[in-house]
């Protein structure tokens, strides 16, 4: 059966027509015949998000974006996307605008919510969240330390014109020829250093010597320690500690006045007496010298011994007065 030409003319329109409804659908990479919803998010600022790109939920692409446009006056921005319904989740879940890579670009990623909130549905909007990008922590980081690079930039101006405010040609010659006086003076102490080593190298041995000596002098005085405490010194300064302690003892007892010793220093009424005692004795031994009649009676043949008669001067009265 032959075919007329007004139906082969339909049957290429038709075709046509197909031909660019798919192509079309291609071209905004939204399938004629697909499994998906529309859902929307708003946002403050998209960062340069374009139509048709994808949609992922932990990194699958699930969709893809349909639409950009203001939302109201506010300057809020509507995103519209499709997602493929094959995977449900809560309409809690979270719309994530971030950056698909370092040289820019943003993409949509789904944080999932798997709560006991309702599914997601036809036209839900979810709630919206901006992931900054490398370039926004780049910057946000960057700009606190340019403004302090910039604060030490001045200060740098600022100690460079006071210092050459302060080194005028004067200053500048002065410093030149401390630079040089300290020049000589490090010439001055290694010449100095050199004739130390000289120094050193010329008497190494009786250095040497002098070390030697000092060792055997230590080791000499080491055995002299051990002989020493061979022969018991320790002991011998534990007695006299002893000793010492005793003797710390006997006068502090001599000095509260207990023993007859105390008592002689600390009783001034015994010490009277004996004062008077001895002023006494001394005055008998005068008075026996210069009057032995007195204490002496001795009869020669039998003869009467004369009595003995007092002195007018008698120096044991003229003591006494």
């Amino acid at each position: 059966m032959k075919l007329s030409k007004e139906i082969k003319t339909g049957i290429i329109v038709i075709g046509g027509i197909l031909l660019f409804v798919l192509g079309f659908s291609y071209l905004k990479s939204s399938p004629v015949f697909d499994n998906s919803i529309t859902l929307y998010a708003v946002y403050d600022n998209v960062g340069g998000l374009q139509n048709g790109t994808p949609v992922a939920i932990n990194g699958l692409n699930v969709g893809t974006v349909k639409d950009i446009q203001f939302k109201d006056a506010s300057g809020k921005l509507l995103v519209t996307f499709s997602v493929d319904n094959t995977f449900a989740f809560s309409k809690n879940s979270i719309a994530l605008l971030y950056d698909t890579g370092i040289i820019g670009g943003k993409g949509i990623q789904i944080k999932p919510m798997l709560d006991n909130g309702p599914m997601i549905q036809q036209g839900d909007t979810l709630r919206s969240e901006s992931k900054p990008g490398i370039t926004e922590l780049l910057q946000q980081n960057l700009t606190p330390l340019q403004t302090k690079v910039e604060d030490a930039l001045s200060n740098a101006d600022s100690l460079l014109v006071n210092v050459n405010r302060v080194f005028d040609d004067k200053r500048r010659k002065e410093l030149q020829e401390s630079i040089s006086g300290l020049h000589e003076l490090i010439v001055s102490f290694k010449g100095s250093a050199v004739a130390i080593n000289e120094l050193l190298e010329d008497n190494r041995r009786g250095l040497d010597s002098a070390v030697t000596n000092v060792g055997t002098i230590t080791r000499n005085f080491s055995q002299l320690s051990d002989s020493l405490a061979q022969a018991g010194l320790p002991t011998t300064i534990a007695n006299l500690q002893y000793t010492i302690t005793n003797l710390n003892n006997l006068l502090a007892k001599i000095d509260q006045g207990e023993g007859s010793i105390g008592k002689l220093m600390k009783d001034e009424e015994l010490y009277t007496n004996l004062t008077a005692a001895s002023r006494e004795l001394d005055l008998l031994l005068q008075d026996f010298r210069l009057n032995p009649k007195r204490y002496v009676n001795v009869s020669v043949f039998g003869k009467k011994q004369k009595e003995y008669v007092l002195p007018e001067k008698d120096p044991a009265e003229k003591t006494e007065h």
